[in-house]
């Protein structure tokens, strides 16, 4: 697992996959504490963070099935949404195995039966699982991989 130590490193690493698996990409970036959506408390006109840092936040959307978007925040984590399960707090990281195991066939959808609901898991590196509710209904794709 490679270390991650810049929005723009992420982004790199997500055209990367994107080229992996020959999906299209669209990317957009937001620079500056007015910008970013974490920072909407820094006023107008503000663009540095109280450290003097330049926040760097970006937002990527992959073409084809499943749906795929990123969110990369500036303070190391993301957000990501598959087939309109949002998946929040994955550190930036985990964000490379995360996609690898969308778009390589790995995640699935766990069925429970009492009381009824649906998970989607996500298998990550050493051994580790993300875990996340499914509130909306499930898509095609995601009914496709209930077990």
């Amino acid at each position: 697992m490679d270390h991650l130590p810049t929005t723009e490193a992420a982004v790199t690493a997500l055209r990367a996959i994107a080229a992996e698996y020959a999906r299209e990409i669209e990317v957009t970036h937001d620079i500056g504490a007015d910008q970013t959506s974490r920072r909407t408390a820094a006023g107008v006109g503000v663009i540095t963070d109280p450290d003097g840092s330049l926040p760097h936040e970006a937002y990527a959307e992959f073409g084809g099935i499943p749906r795929v978007s990123v969110r990369l925040y500036p303070d190391d984590d993301a957000l990501i949404s598959v087939e309109g399960v949002e998946c929040p707090d994955i550190p930036r990281d985990d964000v490379p195995a995360f996609l690898r195991s969308v778009f390589g066939g790995l995640a699935w959808v766990k069925a429970r039966r009492f009381p009824p609901g649906h998970f989607l898991m996500v298998p990550l590196p050493g051994g580790r699982t993300h875990k996340e509710y499914v509130v909306v209904g499930l898509s095609p794709w995601l009914s496709g991989r209930v077990r």
